[in-house]
């Protein structure tokens, strides 16, 4: 079963009116329309994917009343019109969850919010792999710059007119393209951090472009 039918099923086993509830007979039955409109014509798509519940109505006075309803419970419920249909719909994860409690479908929450968190948890994954990959890629692009030069400078017979620091830090960055600032500068006969090897690789590329 998907999602959408699973919560259609919780939401027509739950009661239709306790007497023992703590809410107030108006909130009760405010719920109780909300719960009935989405019985008959509400949607949520599977959260795995994009995150959207809609409630068509043939009604627009239907549809703007029940908007009216859920929005007094603070979930900004949107409205618009679907082919010949009015439509209620929300594209939040944190306001669908919430509307799904309102509902009172705590199984169905739990279910969504299980997916919820995993979805993001795979999204924030992504993009620090993205960001690393993104990373890496300008440090390789970098040293192939930084190699090419020195060799030009070795081509050219301008190496040995280099300074001994700059000399000695472009052997280390021929012999470890593939080392970062951090390593090249701890490689030092007198180690330097990162923005100290960043400028004098800067500096020796420069001399080679000239």
């Amino acid at each position: 079963m998907s999602f959408s039918s699973d919560l259609r099923e919780e939401l027509i086993e739950l009661k239709m009116w306790d007497n023992n509830s703590s809410l107030k007979q108006d909130e009760q039955l405010s719920r109780l329309l909300i719960r009935e409109a989405f019985i008959k014509k509400g949607f949520i798509n599977n959260p795995n994917k994009d995150y959207h519940l809609e409630i068509l109505f043939k009604s627009k006075e239907k549809a703007e009343q029940l908007q009216e309803i859920i929005q007094n419970f603070g979930i900004n419920i949107k409205f618009t019109t679907k082919n010949s249909d009015y439509m209620l719909y929300l594209k939040d994860g944190e306001e669908i969850s919430s509307f799904l409690a309102l509902m009172g479908a705590n199984k169905s929450v739990i279910k969504f919010e299980e997916i919820r968190v995993m979805k993001e948890t795979r999204n924030n994954i992504n993009r620090l792999v993205n960001c690393e990959t993104a990373n890496l890629n300008k440090i390789i692009d970098a040293s192939i710059k930084q190699v090419n030069a020195i060799k030009k400078l070795k081509k050219e017979k301008k190496f040995e007119n280099l300074p001994e620091n700059l000399k000695e830090l472009a052997n280390l960055r021929i012999q470890n393209p593939e080392a970062s600032y951090q390593e090249l500068g701890a490689m030092l006969k007198e180690p330097i951090g990162k923005s100290g090897v960043s400028h004098r690789l800067e500096k020796i590329v420069k001399i080679a472009e000239e």
